[in-house]
């Protein structure tokens, strides 16, 4: 976890075999910096900006977003809106400042590939180590176990619209999903990804275009429950509440890869992740804002961890077409998949860096065995945990709390002020500082929440429980 990046921008360019003899000539500590795996086959810097945004896009614009009617409805109208646009402000500010902060080492001749390798030359070793790599890792699996989840919901979702007395489980369909992702996460590096994930965008337009028509339908239907925006609970509960949204809201922006991200893009990289981001973004607020805003409006209080969980009700009618729904839960099926792999590279990128030997071809039986062992049981590990703990709503938040509060919305802030010292009379300076001290003390206290609502609904979970 703690392997230092290449030193030049060319490292990534370099074929194994160039790489090997470059290393003859060299020193031994530049010579393994230049024969970094992971660098070499999972972060292939060859991206175009638009490639950047179409990763940027599927790492946050995923169907975590269907919850967001949920976080409001710990939140209500006012609180909940303000804290959604927060989270697109900050974020948008804070992984700009990452991407500033990764051109200034590139710029200087020091590409910083990972998140680890910036941590490192910023934070310190001990940082790299012992924090921002064990987290970010933990975040990164915790998504793909997300996924599993998610995609097993989906699967089931479908299923019982088809036959509503079927007898096959959820755990089964998260096992089938597991088993299309374990495909999936053989695709070699991040890059190869880039027209998988502007399908994924595509997608996520779609099954985001559907919840929001689907609510204002629903809204308007003479079965639908009556609206309520009440918070519920006592006063004790309402406080937890809130912190369980924010960090709910906090996952649902959450991205913990921007520097692998950057990596993919070939350099030159001055410019290439600003327009990335404003792709991305743009998406965001079109999707986050119409579909937290429509199910908020059409279920209030009474909205469920995904928005499109409302639109059956208990009695099993539904409050769309059967063909509208089916047709919702195929676009989240489809696009959970190529977020899941996306979320996968850091994984892929140590297991590469363990396991592969840069000195051979990145095809070679020597480095495609290991590769198909390793990233199986990588799946097969996220399958398994996402099949006995199906319950996405807390997890969604414990994740969130945890590890997206500070990487993303505490960590960029620090970083920055580190790299490029602005003075301490200066707006930016002490703009990144607040920002930084008042996310890590909200990181803490949504950390608490998350793990007290764990803790209360554990009560009602069971291992392989068949649930949504």
């Amino acid at each position: 976890m703690g392997s230092l990046p290449p030193s030049s921008m060319d490292a990534e360019e370099k074929p194994a075999s160039a790489a090997a003899a470059a290393a003859a000539t060299m020193p031994s500590t530049d010579a393994q910096k230049q024969l970094d795996a992971g660098a070499l086959f999972v972060l292939k810097s060859k991206g175009s900006w638009l490639h950047c945004g179409y990763h940027l896009t599927t790492s946050i614009v995923a169907p975590a977003l269907l919850s967001l009617p949920f976080a409001f409805a710990s939140l209500g109208w006012g609180p909940g809106l303000l804290c959604l646009i927060t989270g697109a402000v900050v974020t948008f500010y804070s992984y700009t400042l990452l991407s500033l902060v990764l051109e200034h080492h590139a710029q200087l001749g020091r590409r910083q590939l990972r998140f680890r390798d910036m941590a490192h030359d910023t934070l310190g070793p001990g940082w790299a180590r012992y924090y921002i790599g064990p987290i970010q890792f933990s975040v990164c699996f915790g998504a793909v176990v997300g996924q599993a989840l998610l995609g097993g919901q989906s699967m089931k979702s479908i299923y019982l619209m088809a036959r509503p007395d079927g007898t096959m489980k959820l755990y089964e369909f998260v096992i089938i999903f597991g088993v299309f992702l374990l495909i999936l996460a053989q695709i070699p590096s991040f890059h190869s990804l880039r027209h998988i994930n502007l399908i994924s965008l595509v997608l996520c337009l779609a099954y985001s275009a559907c919840a929001t028509a689907g609510s204002i339908h629903a809204g308007h239907s003479a079965n639908a429950p009556q609206r309520d925006y009440s918070l519920v609970g006592d006063s004790k509960d309402r406080i937890f509440g809130v912190f369980n949204a924010i960090a709910i809201i906090a996952t649902t922006f959450g991205n913990g890869i921007i520097p692998e991200i950057q990596a993919t893009a070939a350099p030159p990289v001055t410019g290439k992740m600003f327009k990335g981001l404003c792709l991305c973004y743009t998406v965001v607020v079109v999707t986050f804002f119409s579909v937290a805003i429509s199910g908020y409006w059409a279920f209030g209080k009474q909205a469920e961890g995904s928005i499109t969980y409302n639109f059956i009700l208990e009695d099993g009618s539904i409050l769309v077409p059967k063909w509208f729904l089916t047709m919702t839960n195929v676009f989240i099926l489809l696009q959970l998949a190529a977020v899941g792999v996306v979320y996968l590279q850091p994984t892929n990128e140590v297991l590469e860096g363990l396991f592969a030997d840069p000195t051979k071809d990145q095809y070679s039986a020597r480095n495609v065995v290991p590769r198909l062992i390793f990233r199986s049981l990588s799946i097969v590990v996220a399958t398994l945990l996402a099949a006995m703990l199906p319950f996405f709503g807390d997890l969604n938040a414990v994740i969130g709390a945890f590890g997206f509060l500070p990487l993303d919305f505490a960590v960029p802030s620090i970083v920055y002020n580190i790299t490029f010292k602005p003075t301490k009379r200066g707006l930016k300076f002490w703009l990144n500082t607040v920002i930084a001290v008042v996310f890590s003390i909200v990181a803490v206290l949504a950390s608490v929440s998350a793990v007290r609502q764990v803790i209360v609904d554990a009560k009602t979970y069971k291992l392989f429980a068949d649930h949504t």
